[in-house]
């Protein structure tokens, strides 16, 4: 008889086990296959989206067209010391970016429950793919620097006995010129010639730099413009605006400098301020497909962010902050390097507070 009554109650102990693990099921399909949220309106997200497009736009040109509109006032010329706090306040929002938005959402996606327990919680691969990025800059940096720096001393050297000497100091500049390592004896043999052989470095920090901000505002604009949650989009909108305006005025410092022609000035102009909005229209497009938590998109984003967060860090520490502070202008004046450092703080503070939000 016991044996009959436990048979009997084998099958209500199995129902019972499993309508237990079914809601769970449920909750981690809905976490990760689609969005489950009252602020979840698709018609109510459009007009939002289509704000956050012309709004970003707007902000995304001003930021980075006013350093070179304003080259005309005297202080903000690039040899005067408000220029070099300005770069530095932007140097610290890029690198901010890089640490507070970029880098922790990389990490929540690539350990994202949606996703497998093997290899991605595993192994940290956000941290790895980033330092490989670094790196990969690193490489791409030193040897652009190199190229540019061999075809800008063609035919520009006098032919007299000191040749040798002002080819290898000039060629110690160019290559040093970002981090510091500069050589009076060439300035003195050759009227300028820092600032000749700045150029090419300059031009590759530019080109760089502009690369990785584009990826990151790509990235962003497509998860702007996929997502329906109408109170996610409001406080984002604003935050990003902030952001790419102060970002595009360090690219735009960084063009200035470069020296570039009209045409290639209005093309960095461009390519910038239309990456984040032409990332919210492919967003929009691909709503339908496009699934956030999906364990396709998790990866694929996560991996470009933590790519981006690479560059841009690599770029606001190496290329922009140890550049300027290591150079000569700054290690001449303390009290200029402070006011630069400070400037830095804050610019890296604003955009760590902005990170609530975006």
């Amino acid at each position: 008889m016991a044996t009959k009554s436990h048979l009997k109650l084998t099958p209500i102990i199995f129902i019972i086990f499993i309508s237990i693990l079914t809601p769970q099921v449920h909750s981690q399909s809905d976490e990760c296959g689609s969005e489950t949220n009252s602020c979840n309106d698709k018609s109510g997200a459009v007009p939002l989206k289509v704000i956050a497009i012309t709004s970003i736009l707007v902000t995304s040109m001003i930021g980075v067209s006013l350093p070179l509109v304003t080259r005309s006032i005297p202080a903000l010329h690039p040899d005067r010391n408000l220029f070099v706090i300005v770069k530095c306040f932007a140097a610290g929002i890029i690198l901010a970016t890089g640490f507070m938005h970029v880098l922790p959402d990389s990490f929540d996606m690539l350990s994202s429950n949606c996703l497998k327990e093997n290899p991605w919680h595993k192994f940290p691969f956000s941290g790895f793919v980033a330092m490989l990025s670094a790196i990969v800059t690193l490489m791409v940096d030193s040897m652009a620097t190199s190229i540019y720096s061999k075809r800008c001393r063609t035919g520009v050297i006098p032919d007299n006995g000191t040749v040798a000497a002002v080819e290898v100091d000039q060629e110690m500049a160019a290559v040093g010129a970002g981090h510091g390592h500069f050589h009076a004896h060439s300035h003195d043999i050759v009227k300028g010639g820092n600032e000749d052989s700045q150029l090419p470095r300059y031009r590759v920090v530019a080109m760089v730099l502009e690369l990785g901000i584009i990826v990151h505002s790509v990235v962003i604009g497509l998860s702007l413009g996929a997502s329906n949650n109408t109170c996610t989009i409001k406080g984002l909108v604003a935050a990003l605006c902030f952001h790419q305006m102060f970002e595009g005025m360090g690219l735009g410092g960084c063009i200035l400098q470069a020296e570039y022609k009209f045409m290639k000035k209005a093309i960095m102009v461009f390519f910038f301020s239309t990456t984040t909005p032409f990332g919210i229209a492919i967003g929009m497009a691909l709503t339908k497909s496009y699934k956030e938590n999906s364990p396709r998109s998790l990866i694929t984003v996560g991996l470009l962010n933590a790519s981006s967060a690479g560059l841009l860090i690599y770029m606001a520490l190496v290329d922009l902050l140890a550049a300027d502070f290591m150079g000569p202008k700054l290690q001449r004046s303390i009290k200029l390097q402070i006011k630069s450092y400070m400037a830095v703080l804050l610019g890296a503070g604003g955009m760590s507070v902005l990170a609530k939000w975006a």
